[in-house]
C-alpha cells in the first residue's frame, strides 16, 4: 500500500452523475443524503422481493424463521448502532470532520446502515445454493457453449456469479425510467462493496478483501470510478480493478457476521433441529460476564429466554466490534487489514462452536438439502429455456416456443442486444431477481404444470 484512507474523502455525498462536490455543511439536516440512501433501498422492488427469498430455511412454512427480508432488516439495525459508535470515535480522533465539514456520529451509522440493508439485495433465489446453480449451468451445464465467445473475465464472472457483484450492479446500472440505479452516495457504495475486485484472478491474496468479487466486468469502469471518488487504495503491482476496502465495509461485514451467527442459531432452536439445553449452553459462553442471572431465571419459556440470550449476545459483539475498529483504525486505513474485525474477537472461540453447530444442525439439515436441491433444478431450467430463447431469436433461428418465452418477459430481456456477455448477464440477472416462489411459479408454467 503506498499510504492511508482519509475520512473527508471516504465519506463522499456524491452520486453518480453529480457534476460537482455535495458538502456536509450544506446537507437538509432533516432527510440527510445518507438517510436518502436508506429510504430508496427500501423502497426499491429489488429490496421487496427478498420477503420470499431463503435465508437458512428455502420457503418455510413457519411465521418466525426469518427470510433475507428479515436478515436484512436486523442487520441493518445493528450496522448502525456499530456505526454510531464507532462514529463517536473517529469524530473524536480527527475532530475537524465535525467542526469543518460538518460531519456528525449518525451519518456513520446512516452509511453503515444503507449499506448493510442492501447487503443481499443482489443474491438469487434459494440462498446460496442458486449462486452454485447459476455457476454450475455455465461451468458444468450447456452454458459452458458459450465460453468461447466470451473473454476469460466475462466467463468467469458467470461460472462464480456472485450476489455481492449481482448487488453492486443493481444498485448502479442504468435501467429503463432509473438512470445510474438507485444513485446512492459514493460512501454508501464503498461500504456496501465488502470484496473491491473483479472475478479475476482468483484469490490473489489471503486477504478478507479478496476472498470474494464485488463487481461484474460490466460495472468495472463504474467502481473505478467509485474507487477514485472515495480514495480507495489500488494495490501496486495489481490489475486496474483490485483495490482496498472501504473502511466501513468491516463493520457492514460485522454486523452480518453477528447476525448470522446469532439469528440463524435461533432460527434453528425454534425450527426444534438444535435442542434447546444444548443451544443456551453455546449462548451462555459467549454472554457469560454480562448475563443478569436473576432476570434470566425469570424467564418462564424457551422463546423468551432465547430472546434474551440473542439480544445480549448481539450487544455483546456489537462492543466488542468497535473496539477492534478503533484499535485497527491505522492497519484498516492503510490497507492492511487482511481479516474480518469478529476473526480477532476476544469471543472467537464461542462463535466458532455455535457456526459449527448450526451448520452441523441446520444448514446440512435434510430440510434445506432437500430444497436446495429442488431450487437447482429450478435454476438450471429457467437458465436453459431464457438462454437458448435470447441467443436463438438474436440470431434470427428462435422457434415459436423461444418467441413465447421473450413475448412472456419481453420487458426484462433484451434479445437484441449484440454482446452476448450483456445477453447472458441479463438472463442470470433476471433468475436472480426472482423470489423463491416465483422462480418456482415460472418453472411450472415452462414446464406445463401451472396454466
Amino acid at each position: 500500500m503506498n499510504k492511508s484512507m482519509n475520512w473527508e474523502q471516504l465519506l463522499s455525498l456524491r452520486r453518480q452523475g453529480d457534476s460537482s462536490k455535495r458538502l456536509r455543511n450544506e446537507q437538509d439536516e432533516t432527510r440527510l443524503g445518507f438517510d436518502v440512501d436508506y429510504d430508496r433501498i427500501i423502497f426499491s422492488p429489488e429490496f421487496r422481493s427478498l420477503q420470499d427469498k431463503t435465508q437458512v430455511i428455502p420457503l418455510s412454512s413457519t411465521d418466525f424463521v426469518h427470510t433475507r427480508l428479515t436478515h436484512s432488516l436486523e442487520v441493518s439495525v445493528v450496522a448502525r448502532s456499530l456505526g454510531r459508535k464507532v462514529g463517536v470515535k473517529i469524530l473524536e480522533k480527527y475532530p475537524s470532520l465535525e467542526t469543518i465539514h460538518g460531519y456528525k456520529a449518525n451519518d456513520f451509522g446512516s452509511i453503515v446502515a444503507a449499506a448493510a440493508l442492501a447487503h443481499d439485495i443482489g443474491n438469487p433465489p434459494f440462498g446460496h445454493s442458486g449462486e452454485k446453480a447459476i455457476g454450475h449451468f455455465f461451468k458444468n451445464g450447456s452454458g459452458k457453449n458459450y465460453k468461447s465467445e466470451l473473454t476469460p473475465k466475462q466467463y468467469q464472472d458467470l461460472c462464480d456469479f456472485e450476489g455481492n457483484a449481482n448487488g453492486f450492479k443493481i444498485l448502479t446500472q442504468d435501467v429503463k425510467g432509473r438512470p445510474g440505479g438507485l444513485r446512492l452516495s459514493y460512501a454508501t457504495l464503498g461500504a456496501f462493496t465488502k470484496y473491491p475486485k473483479g472475478s479475476l484472478p482468483i484469490k490473489p491474496n489471503s486477504h478478507i478483501a479478496f476472498k470474494k468479487y464485488g463487481f461484474f466486468q460490466s460495472e468495472s469502469e463504474t467502481f473505478s470510478l467509485l474507487a477514485k471518488e472515495l480514495g480507495l487504495l489500488k494495490l501496486e503491482n495489481s490489475p486496474e480493478t483490485l483495490y482496498s476496502r472501504h473502511p466501513l465495509a468491516y463493520l457492514v461485514e460485522a454486523a452480518d457476521d453477528i447476525c448470522y451467527t446469532i439469528i440463524d442459531f435461533e432460527d434453528g432452536i425454534n425450527l426444534g433441529l438444535i435442542e434447546e439445553d444444548y443451544a443456551l449452553e453455546y449462548l451462555i459462553k459467549l454472554v457469560k460476564d454480562n448475563i443478569q442471572t436473576d432476570k434470566y431465571n425469570s424467564l418462564t419459556n424457551k422463546k423468551a429466554r432465547v430472546s434474551y440470550l440473542r439480544a445480549l449476545a448481539i450487544g455483546t459483539l456489537i462492543d466488542d466490534a468497535v473496539s477492534l475498529f478503533i484499535e485497527n483504525e491505522a492497519s484498516i486505513l492503510d490497507g492492511s487489514f487482511g481479516v474480518s474485525l469478529l476473526e480477532k474477537s476476544r469471543y472467537k472461540a464461542q462463535m466458532d462452536d455455535i457456526i459449527k453447530l448450526s451448520i452441523d444442525r441446520v444448514y446440512n439439515s435434510d430440510e434445506v438439502i432437500d430444497k436446495e436441491l429442488s431450487g437447482f433444478e429450478v435454476i438450471n431450467e429457467l437458465l436453459f429455456r431464457f438462454s437458448n430463447a435470447v441467443n436463438n431469436c438474436y440470431h434470427g433461428t428462435g422457434s415459436h416456443y423461444d418467441k413465447l418465452i421473450l413475448k412472456l418477459f419481453d420487458s426484462e430481456l433484451d434479445y437484441k442486444n449484440g454482446k452476448l456477455y450483456n445477453r447472458m448477464m441479463a438472463v442470470c440477472s433476471l433468475v436472480a431477481s426472482y423470489s423463491d416462489s416465483n422462480a418456482i411459479l415460472i418453472y411450472r408454467k415452462i414446464k406445463g404444470l401451472e396454466f
